[in-house]
């Protein structure tokens, strides 16, 4: 932070940006480090950009860039955004969320939203240097941002930008090469974050439970946590909270206690709450962050009484918190990502469908759009459902026009299993192959192909079809 902005003592900032990366298993402390960075970053005066990635948001293009960048826009009318955003505006204002997409099968090329998206960040840092860019979770970030994020980073120590980015390394998906990238860029490793010493715990356990809490309970909170430092605080507040005397004689208590803070342990202590309670915590892992209380509830099939005790009971228990999210609503957030894994886990399969099928419908009802409820209509069991393929297909022609055509072909893939009524398939399979076209396209041969032979599509579709085939043979070097 001092080769960022200075040292209090120096005449002149050096504003010298860079890379740092941080990796470490769940509860390891990744969050709270970056949380401190994004503290001192605050009040060194930087202007810090914060984004987390989800578990169950991976598959939602843009979804980190759009934390990153929304915040600065939010309280800027629309012909501000157009004014920063200048020529630029129609490629990235629909990756960022800013501006519906435009209607049709237009894409603009993905390394062009990547270059919008490079003046956008650059932009803002020549005017609010010197900035902070803080990525966490980035084992969980979508595709789109990831290759965004890579690409940029390079430019970091001209921009006067500091990147921090920390993650689960060995939850790093096969197909996040970018990610391995970032985080080997220029042959540098990770800074490792290792587990707390004996000594640490037993700070954190005499602060929580009193200085006269023996070395014997100590150490036997450290073999039992293994040094975890979201463990050892979790079984820390539950001791407190439970009046646990922090002598060798309470160990037997302790290690009932520590059952408690994950895994079957936390589930059982979650279905103690109550049948409403363990609904609303479902609901909440099913639609994951920044959703509405309202949204929340609703899925939760709870009354707007019932939802507020149970995200009361929540709180207290220390599952969830609430925040207020940018429009100015109150959302819900688990208070680790471990407890949203193990909540999500817990949940039927059969509830979890429905539950996505019901979140997918209020997100769409509340003006959220297709693009937000794609991501559960891809968990849904196929059953033909028209409305099912109608919002995959409008959430794909989103995705398709804000640069993101991977996130396009997922979604007009899962509208062909659903199935389409016969007289909407070939539009779904012309759909398919235009977005495979500078992909795959001798697959966008064989889909443009069967959308022909089906016997619904019109004479002017079939002319479309036609035209768009004789690209992707031009393409593969076929004749038409």
């Amino acid at each position: 932070m001092d080769e960022l902005c200075g040292t209090p003592d120096s005449s002149q900032p050096s504003r010298r940006g860079g890379v740092l990366t941080f990796a470490g298993s769940a509860g390891i402390g990744k969050t709270s480090l970056l949380t401190e960075a994004r503290r001192h970053a605050a009040e060194r005066h930087c202007t810090v950009l914060f984004a987390r990635g989800g578990e169950q948001e991976r598959q939602v293009p843009f979804h980190v860039m759009r934390q990153l960048i929304q915040p600065a826009f939010a309280a800027m009318t629309e012909d501000e955004r157009r004014d920063v955003l200048g020529t630029w505006y129609g490629i990235v204002a629909p990756a960022l969320g800013l501006t519906a997409a435009p209607e049709g099968l237009t894409a603009p090329d993905p390394q062009g939203v990547r270059d919008g998206l490079d003046w956008v960040v650059t932009h803002l840092t020549v005017r609010s240097a010197p900035v902070v860019l803080v990525l966490d979770d980035a084992h969980w970030a979508d595709a789109e941002s990831l290759a965004w994020l890579t690409a940029f980073a390079a430019r970091a120590e001209e921009l006067a930008m500091l990147i921090m980015v920390a993650c689960r390394p060995d939850e790093i998906p096969a197909d996040a090469g970018s990610l391995r990238a970032l985080i080997k860029r220029q042959g540098t490793r990770p800074h490792e974050l290792a587990p707390l010493t004996t000594s640490a715990v037993a700070r954190i356990v005499r602060d929580a439970l009193g200085d006269n809490a023996d070395d014997v309970f100590c150490r036997e909170c450290w073999a039992i946590t293994g040094g975890n430092p979201f463990e050892v605080v979790e079984l820390a507040m539950k001791g407190r909270d439970r009046g646990l005397k922090p002598h060798q004689d309470s160990i037997p208590q302790l290690r009932d206690l520590a059952s408690a803070v994950k895994g079957s342990g936390l589930i059982d202590r979650l279905e103690q709450l109550g049948t409403s309670t363990v609904r609303l915590a479902w609901a909440a892992a099913v639609l994951g962050t920044a959703v509405p209380i309202s949204i929340v509830g609703g899925v939760a099939a709870l009354g707007e009484a019932q939802a507020a005790d149970a995200i009361a009971q929540l709180r207290d228990a220390r599952i969830l918190t609430v925040l207020t999210s940018l429009r100015r609503q109150e959302v819900v957030e688990f208070f680790h990502p471990l407890i949203a894994t193990a909540v999500y886990r817990s949940i039927p399969p059969g509830v979890r469908v429905a539950m996505h099928g019901m979140a997918a419908q209020a997100l769409v009802d509340d003006g959220f759009g297709a693009a937000a409820a794609a991501r559960h209509l891809l968990e849904m069991h196929p059953e033909g459902d028209p409305w099912v393929v109608q919002q995959l297909r409008q959430a794909a022609r989103d995705s398709f026009s804000a640069g993101a055509p991977d996130a396009a072909r997922r979604y007009l893939a899962r509208a062909l299993r659903e199935p389409p009524d016969a007289e909407y398939r070939a539009e779904v399979l012309f759909e398919l192959g235009s977005a495979n076209l500078l992909h795959d396209p001798a697959t966008t041969i064989n889909q443009l192909r069967a959308a022909l032979e089906e016997p619904k599509a019109d004479q002017e579709l079939r002319e479309a079809i036609t035209y768009r085939l004789a690209q992707a043979m031009a393409h593969t070097g076929q004749l038409a």
